[in-house]
Parts: C-alpha cells; structure tokens; sequence
C-alpha cells in the first residue's frame, strides 16, 4: 500500500498548479500518489494535467464532467485514492522542501488517526506568517498522540483541512466526507478531530498556504455565505447524536461557532449589507437552540460583549457597536499618520482588524476558499 495519497482538487489555477504538482513530486520521499481532480477547469490546467501525468506514474487523473465544488471534488479524489494517509492540498497552495519526508517520519512513530501540522501565510506582497502549533500544545513534554477530550486548545488551531493528514481507513469508518458550499471545511475537521482516537502534532511548518485576492471567501461580497449555518448544523447535529462528548468540549465548540459566524457577519466584505440583519437572526436561532445547558463561558473584552448582545437578540445594538468599532479604528488610523502625509482626500477608515481576522490574522483566523 501507498504510504501518502496527496489529493489535489484542480479549478482555475493554470497560473499555481505547476508550482503545485512540483512541490509535491519533487520530494525525496517517493511513496506516494498524487490524485488530481479537474472540477471542469476552463482555463489550461487539464492541459497542464496531462502533460505530468505522461512522465509521472504515480500521478492518477480525476476529470468531472461539470464543475461541482471544492467539497465534492475532494470527495471524488478520496474515491480513488489507495494510500493508507490522505492529504487535502489545494492547486494554488505548495509542500515547503522536506515537508513530506518529515510528515512520513512522523506518521511512521506515532501512527495516528491524524497528523496536524504547522503551516505558513504567503501574502502577495511578499510577507510570511508562521502559524505553529504552540496553541495546541506542541513543544517539550507533550504526548506522542492524544484525543480532542484530552487536548481541547487543538480547537484554536484554524478549521482549514489542508493542514492535517488522516489515516484513510479511519476516514472511511467515520463516515466523514465534504458537505457542498461555502465553508466545507467546517462541517470536515470538528468531527473529525472529535471522532480521531489518535492525534499527533508536527510543529514544523509543512503547508505552504496562498493568500491571493480573489481566490478567497473573504474577498467576495455574496449571499453564499449564509451557506456556513448548514456546515455548523452539520457539526451540531453530530455532537447531539455522540452523547460521550463532554460537556466541556460542547462548551468550546459552542463558542467556537458563536465566533466563527460572528467573524463571517463582521467582516466588511462578505454578507450583503442588506442581508446583515437576517444573518444576525440565523446566528441568534442558533446560539438560542444550543446553548449548553447552564450556560458556558463567553470570552473576555469586546468578543464577549457581541456573544451577550447575540444571547438578547439585539441587532440595532450589534450593528452601533460595529460602526463605533470602525470608526474608533478610523480615528487611530489617522492620528497616526504624519502631518506632512495628508490622508488622501475620500479615503475612509481603515478596515476593522478584529480577532480572527485576515488583518490579524490569529490562530483562528477565517481563510475558507471559493471552491
């Protein structure tokens, strides 16, 4: 059997895939297939495709008919895939140089159900920023493998699935595979790291991820992120089937999802202005239908403020507190600036960096991709 099965879901990425297909090949580490998947690609990537699959054997070929999503075309490379371990890479991302052997050495003394990984931000600009995995508990000390129950921080570690490496078997018994939409990943990697009955961490930056505009969520102004409220009934509707799930890990995944649907309404560029007040509804149903039994423990500062406004219900107050908020950032933003540097006339506040933000971009940051 194949150590690695690296599943590549392909859309409109002539420009990256090369870069893509060369990291992962390219490697010392040569047990491996490579399962690319064209979701209906319009530009030259079936082209690009074909030309390595021609010198690659270990490359297979996945062609949909009609474009289906990111979701569906990673359930299709799971389908083909023969390798013991799977990993979800996206086309406009790449494998750092050593990434693979080191991810092997891992998966061969630990042998877990899943293997998180560090990774790092590529900004357009040329920046870099290093997401390790001292959150979760990574360093000296730590235990070889463990289970969410017994390591919940593993939750501040971004929700996104191309940092993690999963026994393919332990897949297929869970049952896990990728819900259609927007925001696939959240409904994949709760459940999964609740039903791993062993989790490993490499705190070793082995994922390379891609910020381009345009090719993320958070640049796109459109009613498909109300798509994010059946991902989170996705991992709800689990948790209240599993009833050995403590009550401490209900606590956090409830405020995790709190957070999660207030960064996506918070955002300047992602619900339409005039759907802002039925997205705030959509989170106060929720946080009304789930909320724990004797309450849970909100965060601290202004974050735990906007958790108790959604508990009352009050929109007309949320929506001030964010004016206020922006403009608070606005006024910072232009004491700061030199008086020999006017601000350019008809230039506005600056965007609001909020936890979870790009603009902060914190462990828990929001990086879902248009798939």
């Amino acid at each position: 059997m194949t150590l690695l099965s690296v599943i590549v879901p392909v859309y409109q990425v002539e420009k990256y895939l090369a870069d893509c297909l060369d990291s992962i090949l390219g490697q010392s580490l040569r047990d491996i297939e490579l399962v690319a998947v064209d979701d209906a690609s319009t530009d030259g990537c079936a082209r690009i495709l074909a030309r390595y699959a021609a010198r690659d054997p270990r490359i297979v070929l996945v062609s949909l008919e009609r474009n289906q999503g990111l979701g569906a075309a990673r359930n299709a490379g799971l389908a083909q895939a023969t390798g013991k371990y799977v990993w979800f890479v996206d086309s406009d991302d790449w494998l750092p140089d050593g990434a693979l052997p080191a991810v092997a050495d891992r998966l061969a003394r630990t042998a877990p159900d899943l293997l998180v990984t560090a990774y790092t931000r590529h900004y357009p600009n040329g920046g870099v920023r290093h997401h390790p995995l001292s959150q979760a508990g990574a360093g000296r000390g730590a235990p070889e493998t463990f289970t969410l129950r017994e390591r919940p921080t593993l939750l501040s570690v971004l929700h996104i699935t191309c940092n993690k490496v999963i026994r393919r078997q332990f897949l297929l018994e869970a049952g896990l595979t990728f819900g259609s939409g927007w925001y696939e990943d959240v409904s994949f990697t709760f459940p999964l790291m609740l039903a791993a009955g062993r989790i490993s961490l490499l705190d070793r930056c082995c994922y390379a991820y891609r910020q381009r505009p345009g090719g993320a969520i958070t640049s796109t102004v459109s009613e498909r992120h109300f798509e994010v409220f059946a991902h989170w009934d996705r991992v709800l509707a689990r948790l209240a089937a599993d009833p050995t799930v403590p009550a401490e890990l209900r606590h956090l995944i409830f405020q995790r999802m709190i957070w999660h649907l207030l960064q996506v309404l918070g955002h300047p560029r992602r619900v339409p202005p005039d759907r802002r007040r039925e997205f705030f509804a959509e989170i106060v149903a929720r946080y009304r239908a789930h909320l724990p039994a004797g309450g849970y423990r909100p965060p601290g500062g202004a974050l735990g403020l906007k958790h108790r406004i959604v508990g009352h219900g009050g929109y007309s107050l949320f929506a001030a507190l964010r004016v206020a908020r922006r403009a608070h950032i606005g006024m910072v933003a232009r004491i700061r600036q030199p008086s020999s540097e006017p601000v350019p006339a008809g230039a506005g506040p600056a965007p609001a960096t909020v936890p979870g933000s790009r603009a902060e971009a914190s462990p828990g940051e929001l990086t879902d991709r248009v798939g």
